[in-house]
């Protein structure tokens, strides 16, 4: 049993917004992705790390969850910025359940536990985002809660993992709300996606102040799934 980490696969299987029409690292990508899922066992776990499907609903994310559900492993989703289809856990539960898609799970306000360790994240936000002050504290404030919920319930965990869509810091940018809440709690290490191409230069990879950060865009780890624990 293994456990892996992979963001941003961007699929479009029931709409019409391929990645390839941005040419490079992104031709062929869905090929790639299964490419990519070929070193994953039938026991092992992947928590993929937001920008799932460009879907606008679940009824058009149809395609692109039974694709993800026939990929090897268990697969644990959590929200992008770009995951309009994304609902309530409840109405999301009901989708998978009636689509017969039984190897993926939402990691929302929740954790999981594998191997004695504890799968925990939210999606996170950007706090030099374009949007207005007020706007961006509460959004940070409501992920900040999710956050402390996910790891809430990890308690017992010999470690607790975290992952985000967004990162915790990029550039000059840190979500000190979201680093608080890792530091309230032992966190050691964490993973992102989100940022792809040009943006790759300003990403924070490594230790930083105790925290470990690693970014696992698709893009970025050419679409192989990052190993986390073995």
């Amino acid at each position: 049993m293994s456990l892996y980490a992979i963001g941003d696969l961007h699929l479009s299987l029931g709409t019409d917004k391929p990645m390839d029409v941005f040419g490079g690292g992104w031709d062929n990508y869905v090929e790639k992705i299964l490419s990519g899922f070929s070193i994953i066992g039938p026991d092992d776990t992947c928590v993929l790390c937001g920008d799932i499907s460009w879907a606008m609903s679940l009824e058009e994310s149809r395609l692109d969850f039974g694709f993800i559900n026939d990929l090897p492993g268990k697969k644990i989703i959590l929200k992008g910025n770009h995951d309009y289809w994304w609902t309530t856990a409840a109405k999301m539960h009901s989708f998978f359940e009636q689509n017969g898609f039984e190897n993926i799970e939402i990691l929302h306000n929740n954790c999981f536990f594998y191997n004695g360790a504890a799968i925990c994240g939210t999606r996170g936000w950007l706090t030099d985002s374009e949007a207005g002050a007020e706007h961006n504290k509460k959004i940070m404030a409501r992920e900040a809660s999710r956050l402390r919920a996910s790891l809430t319930a990890a308690a017992g965990a010999e470690e607790k993992l975290c992952f985000f869509h967004y990162p915790p810091r990029f550039k000059s940018t840190v979500c000190h709300d979201l680093i608080s809440v890792m530091n309230d709690f032992g966190v050691k290490r964490c993973w992102y996606g989100h940022i792809h191409s040009n943006g790759w230069r300003f990403a924070v990879r490594g230790e930083v102040d105790g925290i470990s950060y690693a970014m696992v865009s698709a893009d970025f780890v050419d679409f192989a799934p990052q190993l986390i624990l073995q």
